[in-house]
């Protein structure tokens, strides 16, 4: 079992930064790709950003690609999401996820854990 627990959210204006972490316990976090979802009220849950074991791989979806920023600290069993230059349209609750398994890194049905979401509100 891993336990992920997500903190960092709040209110910012548009254009705002936050960083966004997750602390992982269990078992050994460097053996788990790493990633992060979003969902908005009434939207499904989308794919934000996702790290490799090694944290020498990253992915990010179209519509944050260049903005936000995944990265991991496996001595400290983290991985964070720095959000740059955020929109209004990226409110929403962020969840942290874990997975063994080398597949789509993109699609939530991947990943074995779930943090419990960290509420991002982005004012205009």
């Amino acid at each position: 079992q891993v336990q992920l627990v997500e903190s960092g959210g709040g209110l910012v204006q548009d254009g705002g930064s936050l960083r966004l972490s997750c602390a992982a316990s269990g078992r050994t976090f460097s053996n788990y790709i790493m990633g992060w979802f979003r969902q908005a009220p009434g939207e499904e849950r989308e794919f934000v950003a996702a790290i490799t074991w090694s944290g020498r791989s990253t992915y990010s979806s179209d519509s944050v690609k260049g903005r936000f920023t995944i990265s991991r600290d496996n001595a400290k069993n983290t991985v964070y999401l720095q959000m740059n230059g955020l929109k209004p349209e990226d409110t929403a609750v962020y969840y942290c996820a874990a997975t063994s398994a080398n597949y789509d890194v993109r699609l939530s049905r991947t990943y074995n854990y779930w943090g419990q979401g960290t509420q991002v509100t982005v004012s205009s």
